[in-house]
């Protein structure tokens, strides 16, 4: 089981990369249970979020800085290799000495580098079951990510509705396996 942060991270990144090399041609216009995006447009904001990643943690640029310079398309013609370049940044970014120990300011105010590292590792894991989900995949999430994962959204999994951007949390069945759990409290029915 991967131990500290950076290597959760790097396994958070790896399984969201393979499941997007699992990817067919024709599937990229195909729904996920983000109900607004597509296959494609999934990827397009996980590897958006990854390229934020080095100019905020390494560079200490600000969301109003860098503006609108990641909206719109940024996997292009190839999103395997727009996602392998964007990752690996991400990667080195947060790897970088002192990095998780920085403040980084985001959108919603200042943050440690590694609350932020903590949130987009667990942003990439239930991203990759809604990947699956979108391509029909194996959607079983591995067990250390989701016990991470739980762990880092379950002190603002109630506000996370408020946001607009996740569904009410639902009710966890009893004797419910920690992947359901986490899918619930993110408003995914697994």
């Amino acid at each position: 089981m991967p131990g500290t942060l950076l290597e959760q991270h790097a396994a958070a990144l790896r399984l969201f990369g393979e499941r997007l090399r699992a990817v067919a041609d024709d599937q990229w216009d195909a729904p996920t249970p983000c109900t607004d995006w597509t296959v494609r447009d999934l990827v397009n904001h996980v590897a958006g979020e990854q390229l934020w990643i080095p100019p905020l943690v390494a560079d200490g640029r600000t969301v109003e800085e860098m503006g609108d310079a990641f909206s719109g398309d940024v996997l292009g013609d190839d999103p395997v290799a727009a996602w392998d370049k964007a990752s690996a940044a991400a990667h080195a970014a947060f790897a970088a000495p002192g990095a998780l120990e920085r403040t980084v300011r985001l959108s919603y105010g200042p943050a440690l580098g590694r609350a932020y590292c903590s949130e987009l590792t667990a942003d990439c894991v239930v991203h990759a079951w809604d990947l699956s989900r979108g391509i029909g995949a194996d959607d079983r999430l591995p067990d250390d990510l989701v016990e991470f994962s739980i762990k880092e959204v379950m002190p603002y999994a109630d506000g996370l509705a408020a946001s607009g951007m996740y569904a009410e949390p639902l009710e966890v069945p009893a004797g419910a396996n920690a992947q359901t759990r986490l899918l619930a409290l993110l408003g995914r029915r697994g």
